[in-house]
C-alpha cells in the first residue's frame, strides 16, 4: 500500500470505526444495550435503501445464493454479532472491546478449515490462533476475578467467532445483487433480529428511556459515519488493496480507540491489555504470515530472479541458463524445464 489515497483511506477508515467505540460508549450510558444496536442498523438501513432508489440498483433478490447473503448477513454478521458486541461492551471499556475484536482474523482459519473443503492450515496458525487466545485470556483475567470484566471478554469474544464463522460461510458464495442492496437487506433483517432480541432481554424496556442529545449523536454517528461511510470505504479498499493489507486495519483500529477512549473518556489502558493485544498481533502475524510476506516483499524491493537476455541463450522467447564456467553454445546451455524462464 504506497498510493498516498489508499493510505489516506485506510487511515481514514481505521480513526472512523476505532472512534466508533467511543460513540458505544456514549449511547450505552443511557440506552440498553440490544435496543441501542437495534436503532443503528434501523438508521443504516434507511441509509441503505435511499442509496438503492438513488442508484437504481437492482433490489430483487433473484437465486439462492442471495437469500444466503442476506440470511447469513442479517442473521450473524449483523444480528448475532453486534448484540453480543453491544451486551459484551456495556460491561467493559471501549479500548478492551476493540481489542477483543481484532480477534476476528485469527479465529477465522480454524473455522475455514473445517467448513471449507480442500481448506488447509499452516502449523504457524494453530500456533498465532493459541497466542490469541492467551491474549484474550490476559485481558479478560486482568484483576484475577471472573467477574463483570470476564463475562464481557466472553461475549466480545464469541461475538468475534460469530462474525468469522458469517464470513466464512459466505467466502465462496457469489450472489447477484449489488453490494449496496445486498447490504440494505442485510441491515434490515438485522434490525429486525436485533429489535426481537431486545424484546426477550429481561432487562431491556422502552419504559423510562431516556433519551439525551448524547445518544443521539452517538446514534447518528455510528449509522451515518461509523456504518454507511465505513462500510462504503471498506469496499473501496478491498477492491483496491486486497483483502490481506486490509485485514491490518483490525490492528489500527484498537489504537484508535484506546487513544480516544483515553482523551475522550477519561479511561486509562492496563497493562494486561497491552500485553493481551500485543499477543494477538503476533498471533495473526503469524496466521497471515505468508500472505503478508507476499504483501511486503515488492515494497521493500525483494522479487524472485529474472534472467536477462546476457544471462543466457535465447530461443523461442525463453531465457536458457549457460552453467557457470562453460562457454555459452547450444551445447553447453541447460535448456530444461526447471531453468526456462518467460522473456519479458
Amino acid at each position: 500500500m504506497t498510493d498516498t489515497r489508499d493510505i489516506v483511506l485506510f487511515l481514514g477508515l481505521a480513526l472512523v470505526w476505532g472512534t466508533s467505540f467511543a460513540a458505544i460508549e456514549i449511547g450505552l450510558a443511557t440506552v440498553p444495550p440490544i435496543l441501542f444496536a437495534a436503532f443503528r442498523f434501523d438508521v443504516a438501513t434507511l441509509l441503505f435503501v435511499a442509496a438503492v432508489a438513488l442508484t437504481g440498483a437492482s433490489w430483487r433478490p433473484s437465486v439462492r445464493a442471495d437469500w444466503l447473503l442476506i440470511a447469513v448477513g442479517g442473521g450473524l454478521l449483523v444480528g448475532a454479532h453486534f448484540a453480543l458486541l453491544f451486551l459484551g461492551q456495556s460491561m467493559v471499556s471501549s479500548s478492551v472491546a476493540a481489542v477483543v475484536l481484532s480477534l476476528t482474523p485469527i479465529v477465522t482459519p480454524p473455522l475455514a478449515l473445517a467448513l471449507l473443503p480442500r481448506e488447509q492450515i499452516r502449523p504457524q496458525a494453530v500456533v498465532g490462533l493459541l497466542l490469541g487466545l492467551v491474549g484474550v485470556s490476559t485481558i479478560a483475567l486482568e484483576g484475577g476475578s471472573f467477574g463483570g470484566q470476564a463475562l464481557g471478554v466472553g461475549l466480545l469474544f464469541v461475538s468475534a467467532v460469530v462474525f468469522a464463522l458469517g464470513s466464512v460461510l459466505t467466502e465462496r458464495t457469489r450472489g447477484t445483487l449489488p453490494i449496496v442492496s445486498q447490504q440494505a437487506w442485510a441491515m434490515g433483517l438485522g434490525a429486525l433480529v436485533l429489535h426481537t432480541l431486545s424484546g426477550l432481554h429481561p432487562a431491556e424496556t422502552l419504559v423510562g428511556l431516556e433519551v439525551t442529545t448524547d445518544a443521539v449523536l452517538a446514534l447518528a454517528y455510528l449509522a451515518v459515519v461509523a456504518t454507511g461511510g465505513g462500510f462504503f470505504v471498506y469496499f473501496v479498499l478491498l477492491e483496491r488493496i486486497g483483502a490481506t493489507e486490509l485485514s491490518l486495519v483490525n490492528y489500527a483500529v484498537p489504537v484508535v480507540a484506546a487513544a480516544v477512549g483515553w482523551a475522550a473518556l477519561g479511561e486509562s489502558l492496563t497493562v494486561g491489555t497491552v500485553a493481551g493485544f500485543t499477543l494477538i498481533i503476533v498471533g495473526f502475524a503469524l496466521c497471515k504470515l505468508g500472505a503478508l510476506w507476499q504483501t511486503a516483499a515488492p515494497a521493500i524491493g525483494y522479487g524472485p530472479y529474472r534472467p536477462s537476455d546476457t544471462d543466457g541463450v535465447v530461443v523461442g522467447g525463453n531465457v536458457y541458463l549457460v552453467d557457470e564456467g562453460q562457454d555459452r553454445t547450444p551445447e553447453s546451455t541447460r535448456a530444461t524445464r526447471g531453468d526456462a524462464v518467460a522473456a519479458d
